[in-house]
């Protein structure tokens, strides 16, 4: 639509010097677009048109999000829809409705009774974090894969590819379900799985001697940093168990601190399992406790001002996140030697070699019956044995080598009370 004439017509300069007063005003531009300048200073466009013999007013959007040219643009788009029968700000309220941040909002409340309350929070913060502020206020009928590239490049150039193929996946099961309810004609998302990087194969980096790990625990317990995260290090060192026990681990999970048979029971709901089997108690998993990871848990008890025993800097109401050890880890300089979760793999590979080094020596040639406990340690499923037997099973011997292990890594390192020293001193 050409400009009218008669009208007066703004220019980007006008509106940049568009300053605060002490009332509302309105810059007119042509065919009834005005920039409109709060008290506040905030600007907006609008457009006043009539339908129906009233005079109502579309919102365009905030200046300068939305520029001149743009806002030109969208009057024009409004003044066909209104010559072709349809109210502008009807379309507008139905395209509010019809964002990829709304569908997908909706798609995560019908599908987070499927899985597990930690993993739906997941999904959601990935989104929020990721996907939301790059693609949510655009209809999703109008996201191109071009689009989807601008949510997943940034992922991709922080290195994080697992993460953008989960995250693509995410945005493709949200078109999908569009697509099923009559929203969307097609998926976007899911044309990019071709356009991402592999995941790098292989297992997660982690030292395989136990001279290296020690070395890590000292460096970590000598760098300055936040308690909970040098203490969280050193027990997720010692027990080997996955980070989302870790960071949820909560102080009514520890039994017999101050007995002789001290133990975690980590709530099933924590643990890599089924549905079904998150939601059942005999599924719970138990460590027993070497006296080094007791010493630790107390501090931590103490420290803690929250239900999280290890809770972030920010709110004592949100554990650490899964990138805060991670981070430590590689500003001491392991990056591409060792990961949290490598800990888990450290722990296997430097306690079958000794268990099978010992049982060789006393004249066996079979596997050490060792192997078995050491993979129940690690909380492996196990095809055909129960859950009950697995909690309890070899618990003796399981507590003897978790105090051997414990032993061997923490030899002359810092003690938990001496890794808060350090930091208050740092």
């Amino acid at each position: 639509m050409a400009e009218g004439w008669g009208y007066p017509i703004l220019t980007d300069a006008k509106c940049r010097a568009a300053k605060a007063a002490e009332k509302p005003y309105k810059l007119s531009d042509a065919f009834s677009l005005y920039l409109y300048v709060a008290v506040s200073g905030h600007r907006s466009w609008r457009w006043k048109y009539r339908i129906g013999g009233r005079e109502k007013v579309l919102t365009i959007g905030p200046y300068p999000d939305v520029s001149l040219s743009q806002a030109r643009t969208i009057r024009d788009e409004a003044a066909k829809a209104l010559t072709n029968g349809f109210d502008p700000s009807r379309i507008k309220k139905q395209q509010a409705a019809d964002t990829f941040k709304a569908i997908a909002q909706l798609w995560h409340r019908k599908r987070k009774d499927l899985v597990s309350e930690n993993h739906a929070d997941r999904v959601m913060r990935s989104l929020e974090n990721d996907v939301f502020p790059v693609i949510g206020h655009l209809p999703i009928v109008k996201i191109a894969p071009a689009h989807i590239l601008q949510v997943l490049n940034p992922i991709e150039e922080r290195r994080a590819f697992d993460q953008a193929h989960r995250i693509r996946q995410r945005m493709s099961d949200i078109f999908v379900f569009a697509i099923a309810s009559g929203l969307a004609e097609t998926d976007p998302a899911g044309l990019m799985r071709n356009a991402l990087r592999p995941i790098p194969k292989g297992n997660y980096p982690a030292l395989s001697k136990i001279e290296e790990a020690r070395e890590l625990l000292l460096a970590d317990a000598n760098m300055a940093g936040w308690p909970q995260t040098k203490l969280a290090s050193r027990l997720m060192a010692i027990t080997a168990v996955r980070s989302e026990a870790l960071r949820h681990a909560e102080a009514h999970e520890f039994e017999d601190l101050d007995g002789t048979t001290p133990i975690w029971r980590i709530p099933a709901a924590k643990m890599k399992l089924g549905v079904q089997q998150r939601k059942q108690k005999d599924y719970d998993f138990i460590v027993p406790l070497p006296v080094q990871a007791v010493e630790i848990v107390k501090l931590a008890i103490r420290l803690t001002r929250g239900s999280f025993l290890f809770h972030n800097t920010r709110s004592v109401a949100t554990p650490i996140t899964d990138a805060t050890i991670s981070k430590r880890y590689r500003d001491l300089g392991y990056s591409g030697r060792h990961v949290p979760h490598g800990w888990r793999s450290t722990f296997s590979t430097i306690m079958n070699e000794r268990a099978e080094r010992i049982w060789r020596a006393a004249g066996h040639t079979d596997a050490s019956p060792d192997r078995t406990i050491i993979d129940l340690m690690l909380a492996h499923q196990q095809p055909g044995v129960e859950p009950i037997y697995n909690r309890a099973a070899y618990m003796e011997r399981r507590r003897e080598l978790a105090q051997e292990w414990a032993d061997m890594l923490c030899a002359d390192l810092p003690t938990p009370a001496e890794l808060v020293t350090l930091t208050l001193r740092s």
